[in-house]
Order: C-alpha cells, then sequence, then structure tokens
C-alpha cells in the first residue's frame, strides 16, 4: 500500500506495526477484551498475529500509537482488513478493532488512527470505511459521530461460529 508508513501529529506518531510490536499489541487486544466484557474470547496467540500481521500474504494490518518512540510505550493500536463492496465494485476497510489505552485517552490520539485510516481508504481508492461498536459504549460513539460516522440501524450483525458452525459446514459438499 503506498500510504505512508508514519504520520506524526501532536498527538504522537502514527505507524505501521512492526514484529516487535505483537506483544503489546496482544496485550492491548486483552484489555480491550476485559473493558468489552469479553475477556473469556481472547484467545489469540502471538504465533497467530505474527502470522496474520507479517506472514507471507498479510490480510490484515495494523497502525499504532507510538506515545514515547524512544520509550516504546504504544498507547494504542488499530487492526483493520479489506472487505469487497459488490454493489460499488471496490474495496472497502473493515476495522476490527481500534483501542487507546485509558491513561492515554483524550489526547486525540483515536481520531488520528481514525484519520490515518480514512488517509488509506481514499489514497487507494476504496469506497468505504466501516466498523462496529458496542451501543452501550458511549463515549467511543460521541467520538465516531463527532467524526461523521452514522450509525446503520437497519443492519444486524450474524454470525456463526462454534459448533454451529461446524454443523453448517458438514452440511457442504466437497469443495
Amino acid at each position: 500500500m503506498p500510504t505512508p508508513d508514519r504520520s506524526t501529529s501532536p498527538t504522537g506518531l502514527i505507524r505501521r506495526a512492526v514484529p516487535g510490536d505483537v506483544g503489546e499489541i496482544l496485550a492491548m487486544v486483552r484489555e480491550l477484551a476485559e473493558y468489552e466484557r469479553l475477556a473469556d474470547q481472547a484467545v489469540a496467540t502471538p504465533e497467530q498475529f505474527h502470522a496474520a500481521l507479517f506472514g507471507p500474504a498479510p490480510a490484515v494490518h495494523a497502525f499504532v500509537v507510538d506515545d514515547d518512540p524512544e520509550a516504546g510505550t504504544l498507547a494504542g493500536f488499530a487492526i483493520y482488513f479489506l472487505n469487497f463492496s459488490t454493489w460499488l465494485g471496490v474495496h472497502g476497510l473493515y476495522l476490527e478493532d481500534l483501542f487507546i489505552r485509558p491513561a492515554f485517552r483524550g489526547r486525540g490520539f483515536g481520531k488520528g488512527l481514525l484519520a490515518t485510516l480514512a488517509k488509506v481508504c481514499v489514497d487507494e481508492g476504496y469506497g468505504r470505511f466501516e466498523w462496529w461498536v458496542l451501543d452501550w459504549n458511549e463515549d467511543a460513539l460521541g467520538v465516531y459521530a463527532s467524526i461523521g460516522a452514522v450509525p446503520m440501524d437497519e443492519w444486524t450483525v450474524q454470525r456463526v461460529s462454534g459448533q454451529a458452525l461446524i454443523d453448517l459446514a458438514a452440511l457442504a459438499g466437497p469443495t
């Protein structure tokens, strides 16, 4: 992707994640899971993150906020991947997770990450930038409204996982 690997702002250095960031990103994923009251579901391993973000053909990408590049302190991260709109005929960007550590909130880091991802979309010609947010997360909803994000209330999220996924797959013929 031709989008710059780094950007500076009054809020810190936003840069693409590097392999050495995986441990701290994974720690923040677990902090996010605790905040969202879903800690038991955060079971990803460093090996899985390395493969997803830095394997031979990564389909997942990440930016981090480096609050103090000298100390290597990460204040937050955003993990995203591409989707595709059959209606628009172009890719979109799906934000899987955005997290700013509590000690760093209110300093513009979240908006900085969102702006960086919007720039990726514009630079690459993607048609949209989407994500989910828990309906009780008023702080996040306020930030998203302030940048022009619009809730898509007419849609519901559907998921098949666990045994239901295995059972559904068993209905398929050979691929």
